[in-house]
């Protein structure tokens, strides 16, 4: 580990009881999702990491309980660090506390994750679909979301494919 999470992560295991893993040289912090906030402002405020640069979600269906994994990434703009904050949440009625008050890129992000995988994000002051439409029907990137299919079309299959195309009639 870089010397300089030291610190960081001693804060974080005593404050949030964070747990610690690290593979090749990248630091990652899972916390309990009650402490996303409060960790936020004291990496924020505390420890100088004053960006929140990426906030992604990874869904493990059915493989994992809890089903999600939100990932924070947390940077050090003047220090040259990044800093991955893991918090899982459940399959079931998925949500977080939003951090949105303590970083407001993360109004954005939090809409993102809640529209591309329906975690909803307590408190925020605008929680609605970003990406698809206002009356899209589930949420497209949870593994479990129904694909839709349509066959390429090549020399050889060209008009097998097309009588079964659905087209406007006159």
């Amino acid at each position: 580990m870089q010397p300089e999470f030291e610190t960081t992560i001693q804060v974080l295991k005593k404050n949030f009881k964070a747990q610690v893993s690290e593979f090749r040289g990248d630091v990652r912090v899972n916390l309990p999702a009650e402490s996303i906030v409060p960790a936020g402002k004291m990496l924020r405020d505390e420890l100088g990491f004053n960006l929140l640069s990426t906030m992604t979600a990874v869904d493990y269906w059915p493989e994992q309980k809890p089903r999600f994994d939100v990932l924070y990434q947390f940077t050090s703009v003047t220090h040259i660090l990044s800093l991955s904050v893991l918090v899982q949440v459940p399959g079931i009625n998925p949500s977080l506390p939003t951090i949105s008050g303590v970083f407001k890129n993360a109004i954005w992000r939090e809409r993102e994750l809640w529209d591309m995988f329906g975690i909803k994000f307590e408190g925020h002051p605008d929680l609605r679909r970003i990406l698809m439409p206002a009356d899209w029907e589930g949420h497209p990137l949870r593994k479990d979301y129904p694909l839709g299919y349509e066959e390429p079309h090549f020399t050889f299959n060209f008009e097998e494919i097309d009588l079964r195309k659905p087209y406007a009639k006159e």
